[in-house]
C-alpha cells in the first residue's frame, strides 16, 4: 500500500499531512518529522485492516531562492 504525505514548513515546525488519509504530524527538524511520519502512519493503520507492507511517498514543495523561475 502506498501512503502519500505532503510535507511543508510552517514557521519553525516541519509538518506532514496525509493525502487521502486522515494523518497529520509535525517535528522541529526534518529528521524528527520523518520519524514521526512513520509512527503516525503505523498508528493510523494499527487496526490491521491494511497489509503490513506500507510504502510512504513524501511530496514536498521546495523553494530555491536562487533558482530561475520556470517558463511555459
Amino acid at each position: 500500500m502506498l501512503v502519500k504525505v505532503e510535507v511543508y514548513q510552517d514557521g519553525e515546525m516541519w509538518c506532514a499531512r496525509g493525502i487521502g488519509h486522515d494523518i497529520f504530524t509535525q517535528g522541529q527538524t526534518a529528521d524528527e518529522l520523518f520519524g514521526n511520519i512513520r509512527e503516525a502512519v503505523a498508528l493510523h493503520f494499527e487496526n490491521g485492516s491494511t497489509p503490513p507492507d506500507i510504502d510512504i511517498l513524501v511530496v514536498s514543495e521546495l523553494k530555491l531562492p536562487h533558482a530561475p523561475a520556470a517558463t511555459s
